[in-house]
């Protein structure tokens, strides 16, 4: 059973974050950052709308969760997100200081995950699997589509 707070509640949240990019035509990402069991900031891969190879979902959750906080480091904070962080996220995720990544399904080509866990700060703590076979399908079935 998913229970309040818990990893599977929140990554569910991100999931639903994925299925709006896949509606935007985005690659289906999402993601959330979570402070005190509440979602405080939430986003999707933005590339082709904003035009913009940063637009990545966790970078735009990064932003949204620093402005919501007034602060640049999210200390005691979680990310969710349905795919593992790329190296350009991984870097932004080292230097928010975030307590916990969870990532779901994992990147093997652009994955940060490739380096071991260099690209991530020391203290975060970097979870996976959660949803995995639902956020890979999601992909997987995504550029299908594309090359259709």
């Amino acid at each position: 059973m998913i229970g309040p707070y818990s990893d599977e509640y929140f990554m569910k949240q991100a999931y639903a974050e994925a299925l709006k990019a896949k509606e935007q035509d985005e690659v289906p990402v999402g993601a959330v950052i979570v402070a005190n069991n509440t979602v405080i900031a939430r986003s999707h891969n933005f590339t082709e709308h904003l035009c913009d190879v940063t637009a990545h979902a966790e970078m735009q959750a990064i932003t949204a969760a620093s402005e919501y906080l007034g602060a640049k480091y999210l200390t005691g904070c979680t990310l969710y997100v349905t795919l593992e962080p790329c190296v350009m996220c991984a870097g932004a995720l080292y230097w928010s200081q975030l307590e916990k990544i969870v990532f779901a399904a994992k990147d093997e080509k652009r994955g940060a995950g490739r380096y071991g866990r260099e690209l991530y700060h020391p203290k975060t703590q970097v979870v996976s699997g959660i949803m995995e076979k639902e956020s890979a399908d999601l992909i997987v079935d995504f550029f299908k589509r594309k090359r259709q």
